[in-house]
C-alpha cells in the first residue's frame, strides 16, 4: 500500500520486521540505520512499552533505482513481539508493502517464536491481507548461539512455501544487510508489476 508523493517525486514503502519479543528485530533495525549515510535516512524514532521498543525510521537507498521516474523511500518499523500489545500491531501492519519475519534460533524460544507467527497471521487477517501475496522473507538470527535449532526445521515450521531465507548474528551485522536488500528488492519487484 505504498505511499506516493507527487511533490518530492517519492514512493514510500513500509517494511516491517515482525517477531517474537527479544528475536532481534530492534538490533536489526539499529544497525541498518547507524550504517546508513546520513544523508539518506531520517530520524531514528524509538517509542519504548514496558518490555519492548517500536523503532521507525526511514532512508532513501541509493542502488534500489526508480519506478516512473520516482525514487524509492523506505520506512523501517519493528513490531512489539509481546501478545498483549495486538492493538499497537495491527496499527503498525496497516498499509505494510513488505515483512521481515525474524525468528530467534535458540530451541528455548521456539514456543514464542511459533506464537508469534501465529498472532502475525491473525494480524494480516484482520486487515484483509493475503499471506501468500505479500513480499515477505525470514531471518534465522542468532545463528552464533551454541545450541541452534537446524535451518531444516526452522524452515518446515515458518517457511514451507520456500520464501528467501537469510542466517544472521544481527548483534554483529551478519546477514542484516543482506535481509533488508532482498526485502527491498521484492517491494520493488512488487510495485513495478502493478504499475505496469
Amino acid at each position: 500500500m505504498s505511499f506516493v508523493n507527487s511533490v518530492s517525486k517519492e514512493v514510500n514503502c513500509k517494511i516491517v520486521y515482525v517477531g517474537t519479543g527479544l528475536s532481534g528485530k530492534t538490533t536489526n533495525v539499529q544497525y541498518i540505520y547507524e550504517n546508513t549515510q546520513t544523508d539518506r535516512a531520517g530520524k531514528l524514532v524509538s517509542l519504548s512499552t514496558e518490555n519492548e521498543r517500536t523503532l521507525f525510521f526511514d532512508f532513501l537507498p541509493l542502488s534500489v533505482g526508480e519506478i516512473r521516474g520516482y525514487k524509492t523511500r523506505f520506512h523501517l518499523y519493528t513490531i512489539p513481539g509481546q501478545t498483549f500489545y495486538e492493538a499497537s500491531r495491527d496499527f503498525i501492519l496497516k498499509g505494510v508493502d513488505g515483512v521481515v519475519f525474524v525468528v530467534d534460533s535458540a530451541p528455548a524460544r521456539m514456543e514464542a517464536n511459533v506464537e508469534a507467527w501465529d498472532h502475525f497471521q491473525k494480524a494480516l487477517e484482520r486487515q484483509g491481507y493475503d499471506l501468500a501475496r505479500i513480499p515477505m522473507v525470514f531471518q534465522y538470527n542468532k545463528r552464533d548461539l551454541s545450541t541452534t535449532m537446524p535451518i531444516h526445521e526452522l524452515e518446515m515450521t515458518f517457511n514451507p512455501t520456500k520464501r528467501p531465507y537469510f542466517e544472521a548474528v544481527a548483534n554483529r551485522g551478519e546477514g542484516v544487510m543482506e535481509t533488508l536488500e532482498n526485502i527491498s528488492q521484492m517491494v520493488i519487484d512488487a510495485l513495478r508489476g502493478m504499475k505496469g
